[in-house]
């Protein structure tokens, strides 16, 4: 016989149990009352049949269908998953004892102690031991299991009952029979999980049979708990059954206990979502913004790179205040992006690694090494660009110099042949005087000279015009062929003079009469006067100089020509003497002058006249001179004043980077101290800007005043600002790095005394403080860790398994972050795909798959889309119309490593 009274004890070491709890009021015998009977028949069948039906069968008769044993060991594998024996097909009697004692030998398996229960009695159809085994059944699989505060069994599923009831008027649950008489306590308990389904305050205590048959129905229709009672057997006896009452109530219990599961386990999705759905809408934002930025490069970098010249210096200082516009207004918030960009990136890398999510890969070409590759590409662009306007500036500068200088002595040529042509092609000697032809031949003579003193300025307009061919002038066409005329026609000049020559000499034999003293005057008047010009050209001519030194040649030189005028005042005094003399001898012997000198045009009033003029362009240039003395003078002042302030800026930036770099590895304090600590150092830093504004007003002035060298510093304006740029974005990463440290403590529960031993850990074997371990140091941090990785196979291997998690790209180098996420991961746990598909699979009732109608009813509107949008169809075997593979999006969720 079983003993139905034993109280529930189930052992800590997993021995025997018993499942009944001993009443005082509860007598053997009455198990055989024809009511209670009947109300344990009609429930256990109900029960048996709710499990069967699974295996597509029933049974009509509780005492009748287990006699053979069959339907017996089918329920037991229903309800517990498992495979038993192989039955006997046999009719006969011990083929049917065999198949039962499979059963209850399956039964004492799993830790149930039956007593007084044999083979004989159930295949003899013994009621009362039928009805036994079915309640232990019930109690073993149904009820044994049930847990509420550290009770189990009968007083676990009474609490439960109560704690579920406990808000509900006339409820008072403190039994398993007459406290459930008047039905409202089945209500409740449905009207608690699901009040859609009942409208609890139409009710009334008064009428237990409708509302007990009000719950029963409401549960078989909508809970799938089938109708295990009737409302007459309950309110007809005085006493309900209690084994009847407990087993439709455990029935409740599993029902309403899986949606809870259900819950949780869409509490867990919804929250691998959510985390999903962040780092997805921060690689988004990534990606847009290292699109726009790397657009902005590639747009930017054709404008530096192009080379089209101006043809006058403002436009190309047009050009370098363009420059100046690009480096003071646009490019200032691109490097902010560029900074926001990297940090962007390292948060999300962070918080993926926090989360056991794969890295975030850009796409392709937005890496953010691309994106400092297409930075650095954009600053050589920008040196190169201002290396070629500045040096624009200084070609055209000396093309207008050299342009305006062509111009000027190509006029003066072009005055000096203005008739020469005409004079050389006329015939008047054919009807001259002897003396006449004589005098013709000297002055010829004479224009030899000339022409021979203006060979020099001619070579010097062809020199200046093929320079200015090789310096692209723009204008160099007209340039060229006003060259080419004056070369033509300086050709022609020399033919013409050789052939007057040639008439001349072949007349000079029938002249005699020669006037030596015109002769000599002539001669010496023509290179005096040629000398004058050359001298009024210099004094007229344009210099352009760059410093104090080459200001200074011209000072000097100026000085030794001024240091020749005695000389050529002598010259004069004796050109005008000789004049002076002929004039003399014309009066002497009463000679009429017939005019002006026969062999020259220059009078002795002209020579005084450039004479003059001469003396009066040199203190001109001495003030010319003096000026550009004191423009040098100037610009070496702001030289000097840059180079102090450059000095002043470049040492300040130098220790500011030594002094961030000491202050990452000696960091102390909480992370929430030490990033207080570095934002306020970021602002004293900021505080330093005016400095730097400061050096860029210098600097403009130095630009302005076409300054290219400065011999008292060594520090260009482009070097400080990238010095500048590298100290900010210092700063921003070192803030980062601990802003990460914070989130991966508030993560994975690192306490902060963890944080400074590892901090310390690793600053001992950082020996040159460089924030990075070497392989051999990091693994001698790893030993002083307590990790086995010494020298030899177990433990190389177990280094390169390490070295892999904490270097992927092979860098040989492992840095701090990368050290603090690896600690963590072998301290804590995070959520993993298994758990995800565990958690999806209670959703969709133990199939391989879920439909679209599930998720939406147990996930939020817009997760349950959101999986809807990400799951492919299942395919397998078993699949329904519209069935979704969760397994493979959970493994998209954490990556391939992960199962």
């Amino acid at each position: 016989m079983v003993d139905y009274h034993a109280a529930n004890n189930q052992s800590s070491t997993g021995g025997v149990q018993v499942y009944m709890e001993q009443e005082n009021d509860w007598d053997r015998d009455l198990l055989l009352d024809p009511a209670w009977e009947k109300q344990q028949r009609k429930t256990f069948t109900a029960w048996c049949n709710s499990h069967l039906r699974k295996s597509g069968t029933q049974i009509e008769n509780i005492e009748e269908d287990f006699r053979d044993g069959l339907k017996l060991m089918l329920l037991l594998e229903v309800i517990s998953g498992e495979r038993l024996a192989k039955p006997e097909r046999g009719k006969m009697r011990v083929h049917k004892i065999n198949n039962v004692n499979k059963a209850l030998d399956f039964i004492a398996s799993k830790g149930v102690k039956l007593v007084s229960i044999g083979a004989e009695e159930i295949v003899d159809g013994n009621a009362k031991m039928t009805l036994g085994m079915i309640w232990t059944i019930i109690l073993r699989f149904a009820i044994q299991d049930i847990s509420v505060e550290e009770t189990s069994a009968k007083e676990g599923l009474l609490l439960w009952c109560q704690r579920k009831t406990a808000p509900y008027k006339n409820v008072n649950v403190q039994n398993f029979h007459i406290s459930w008489k008047d039905g409202l306590a089945f209500n409740a308990l449905i009207h608690r999980h699901r009040p859609d389904l009942i409208d609890y305050d139409s009710l009334r205590k008064d009428d237990p049979v409708t509302n007990l048959n009000n719950a029963f129905e409401v549960a078989e229709k909508h809970l799938d708990i089938p109708k295990m009672l009737d409302a007459e057997d309950i309110v007809g006896t005085l006493r309900p059954d209690e084994k009847a009452i407990m087993t439709y109530v455990s029935c409740f219990y599993h029902a309403f206990s899986g949606a809870q599961k259900a819950e949780t386990a869409a509490n867990r999705i919804c929250k691998v979502l959510a985390v999903n759905q962040e780092n997805e809408q921060m690689m988004e934002d990534y990606e847009k913004l290292a699109s726009e930025l790397l657009e902005w490069i590639r747009r930017t970098i054709p404008w530096l790179e192009n080379r089209t010249q101006e043809k006058t210096v403002n436009d190309m200082q047009a050009k370098q205040e363009d420059f100046r516009d690009y480096r003071c207004v646009h490019k200032p918030p691109k490097v902010q992006e560029k900074c926001q960009l990297e940090i962007s990136f390292n948060t999300l890398q962070t918080k993926l690694r926090l989360s056991n999510r794969p890295a975030f890969m850009p796409s392709e070409g937005r890496m953010v090494s691309d994106i400092n590759g297409a930075w650095h590409t954009l600053e050589g662009a920008e040196k190169g660009y201002e290396e070629w306007i500045l040096s624009e500036i200084r070609r055209l500068e000396r093309l207008e110099h050299l342009a305006e200088k062509f111009h000027q002595k190509a006029a003066i040529h072009e005055s000096w042949t203005d008739g020469k042509e005409a004079m050389l092609t006329q015939k008047d000697y054919e009807t001259s005087t002897l003396s006449e032809v004589k005098a013709l031949l000297r002055k010829h003579e004479a224009f030899e000279s000339d022409l021979a003193a203006h060979q020099d300025r001619v070579e010097q307009i062809a020199a200046i015009a093929q320079e200015l061919n090789e310096l692209d002038y723009y204008d160099s066409a007209s340039v060229n062929a006003r060259c080419q005329k004056i070369c033509d026609q300086w050709d022609s000049l020399g033919a013409l003079t050789q052939n007057r020559k040639e008439s001349l000499e072949r007349t000079e034999k029938q002249l005699e009469s020669i006037d030596e003293l015109y002769l000599e005057y002539a001669k010496r008047a023509a290179p005096f006067n040629n000398w004058m010009e050359g001298a009024m050209e210099d004094l007229q001519d344009m210099f352009i100089v760059h410093n104090i030194e080459e200001i200074q040649g011209l000072i000097t030189a100026h000085e030794q020509f001024k240091s020749t005028l005695a000389e050529a005042n002598k010259e004069r005094e004796a050109i005008q003497a000789i004049q002076a003399e002929v004039q003399k001898i014309a009066q002497s012997n009463g000679i009429k002058l017939s005019g002006a000198n026969p062999y020259t045009t220059i009078t002795p009033e002209s020579i005084d006249s450039k004479w003059e003029k001469a003396m009066g362009m040199v203190p001109l240039r001495d003030t010319a001179l003096q000026g550009e003395l004191n423009k040098q003078n100037n610009n070496d002042s702001l030289r000097a004043k840059f180079a102090t302030q450059a000095n002043t800026v470049g040492a300040y930036i130098q220790a500011k980077m030594e002094e961030i770099g000491r202050i990452s590895i000696e960091m102390n304090g909480t992370l929430e101290d030490q990033l207080t600590n570095l934002r306020d150092y970021q602002t004293s830093i900021m505080s330093y800007m005016p400095e730097i504004n400061t050096l860029e007003g210098s600097h403009q002035l130095i630009q302005e005043a076409l300054i290219f060298d400065n011999q008292y510093t060594s520090y260009t304006m482009e070097h400080l600002r990238v010095g500048w740029e590298q100290l900010l974005t210092t700063i921003a990463r070192t803030i980062n790095e601990v802003e990460n440290q914070i989130l991966t403590r508030d993560a994975k529960g690192i306490s902060q005394e963890q944080l400074y031993e590892y901090r310390a850990s690793f600053n001992h074997f950082d020996k040159d403080h460089s924030g990075a371990l070497m392989a051999e140091e990091f693994k001698a941090c790893l030993i002083s860790l307590g990790y086995d990785v010494e020298n030899d196979k177990q433990g190389d291997s177990e280094f390169a398994r390490i070295m892999s998690i904490v270097d992927p790209n092979n860098s040989g180098a492992v840095t701090f972050q990368a050290f603090i996420d690896f600690m963590s991961r072998e301290t804590t746990d995070t959520d993993t795909a298994d758990q995800v598909i565990a958690s999806f699979k209670i959703l969709a009732a133990d199939k391989a798959f879920i439909t679209a109608e599930e998720l939406r009813r147990e996930l939020p509107p817009d997760q349950a889309e959101y999986c809807i949008a990400r799951m492919a169809p299942y395919t397998g075997p078993d699949a329904a119309p519209g069935a979704l593979d969760y397994m493979s999006f959970s493994t998209a969720l954490y990556g391939e490593s992960d199962l």
